[in-house]
C-alpha cells in the first residue's frame, strides 16, 4: 500500500517583483514526498531548484514572492502559517541542509555551541544535556564527539558538511531538504557522505528532498526524480524508470551528458544552447529552442502534464 504524502507541493509559483515587472522563476510546479523516501529535483543552474527549497520553508526574501499554489506538510498548508507557527515547523518538522556548509556555520563560535543553541531553542534542555546530545549527533554522522569544541575553520569541507547534516538531524524532523549538499566536495568524500546519508535515512526513517544538478548522482540515491527546466517540471518518474526509459528530450539530453562506467566507450553529446533568460522566456515549451524534435505546437503552447505510467508524468507535445 502506498504511504500517504508527507509533503505535497501543488502548482507552486514564485516570482521576482522587479521595477520592470514580474519575473516568474517557478511556474506551477507540483510533486510529493512520501514518508521514508528520497525524492530528487534535478536541473541546470537557474532551473528553480533552490528557489523551491526556500519556498517550502518560507525562507525567500524580497523581491522574491510566492504568488500561487500550496505547500502541504502533514496536511497543513505552510503558506498560510504565521511566523510563530513556522518557527515550530522549521528544524523540528522540516530542516534544511544548504549548499555551502561554511555559510551555514557561525565562524566565531564552536560547533557544539551551534548545535546546543538549536536544541535549547526548541526543547529547552540544559546546557550539559545539550552538549551530550551534540556529541552523539556528531558521532552519528561519523565525526569524533570531541569536535564539539572545534570552530568551523578547523574542519575540512567534508567534516563541515557532516556538521550541517548533524544540525539538520538534531530535532529528528520527518523531512530534510538537502540543497546540493555534496557540490563543493571531491568525489571520494562525496561518495562517503552519500553513503552516510543513505545509512541515516535507513536507520532513522526520515524523508529527504534531495536537490542537485547532477542527475547521475541522483539516480544512485533517490526513489523518485523530478527534472526541472526553466522553472517548469519537464518530467517526474521513479528513478529506475527515468534511467531506463526517459520520455522528455531534455531528460534524455541530461542522461546523455555523463559517461558509463562500464561497457564500450561512447561519444558524449551535450545539449546545445543555454537555458532561457527568465525575464524573456520563449513562448510555448521553454525547451523548444534547444530541442531537435520540436513541433509547431511547441512554439505556441506550453505542453500539459501527461501521465505515461505509474508515478510517471511528462510535459511534452511529442507524446501521443
Amino acid at each position: 500500500m502506498t504511504p500517504p504524502p508527507l509533503l505535497e507541493v501543488e502548482d507552486l509559483r514564485v516570482e521576482y517583483l522587479t521595477a520592470t515587472g514580474r519575473v516568474r522563476v517557478v511556474d506551477d510546479v507540483s510533486f510529493t514526498v512520501r514518508r521514508g523516501e528520497i525524492v530528487g529535483l534535478a536541473g541546470e543552474s537557474g532551473s528553480g531548484k533552490t528557489t523551491i527549497a526556500l519556498a517550502i520553508l518560507r525562507l525567500l526574501k524580497a523581491p522574491a514572492a510566492i504568488t500561487g499554489g500550496r505547500v502541504l506538510f502533514e496536511g497543513r498548508d505552510l503558506l498560510g502559517l504565521g511566523e510563530a507557527e513556522l518557527r515550530r515547523v522549521r528544524g523540528r518538522k522540516i530542516s534544511l541542509v544548504t549548499q555551502s556548509a561554511m555559510s551555514a556555520l557561525n565562524p566565531v563560535i564552536t560547533i557544539g555551541e551551534q548545535l546546543v543553541d538549536a536544541i535549547e531553542e526548541h526543547e529547552g534542555v540544559s546546557r550539559r544535556r545539550g552538549l551530550e546530545r551534540a556529541r552523539r549527533l556528531l558521532e552519528l554522522v561519523g565525526l569524533d564527539g570531541a569536535r564539539v569544541a572545534s570552530y568551523p575553520h578547523e574542519l575540512s569541507g567534508g567534516m563541515r558538511q557532516r556538521v550541517v547534516i548533524a544540525m539538520a538531524l538534531a530535532l529528528e524532523p520527518p523531512l530534510i531538504v538537502m540543497d546540493e549538499p555534496t557540490t563543493a566536495l571531491d568525489v571520494v568524500v562525496q561518495r562517503e557522505l552519500l553513503g552516510e546519508i543513505a545509512r541515516l535515512r535507513d536507520q532513522r526513517g526520515f524523508s529527504i528532498l534531495f536537490i542537485t544538478h547532477d542527475l547521475s548522482l541522483m539516480l544512485e540515491l533517490c526513489t523518485r526524480i523530478g527534472v526541472l527546466y526553466a522553472g517548469r517540471l519537464a518530467e517526474a518518474a521513479p528513478a529506475r524508470q527515468l534511467a531506463a526509459a526517459p520520455r522528455h528530450p531534455y531528460t534524455r539530453g541530461l542522461l546523455g551528458c555523463f559517461p558509463e562506467l562500464h561497457g564500450a566507450a561512447t561519444r558524449l553529446v551535450g545539449i546545445g544552447g543555454t537555458p532561457p533568460d527568465p525575464r524573456h522566456p520563449p513562448p510555448g515549451c521553454r525547451f523548444h529552442p534547444r530541442c531537435g524534435h520540436s513541433l509547431p505546437a511547441c512554439h505556441v503552447s506550453a505542453p500539459p502534464r501527461t501521465v505515461v505510467g505509474p508515478d510517471h508524468e511528462v510535459a511534452c507535445h511529442l507524446l501521443p
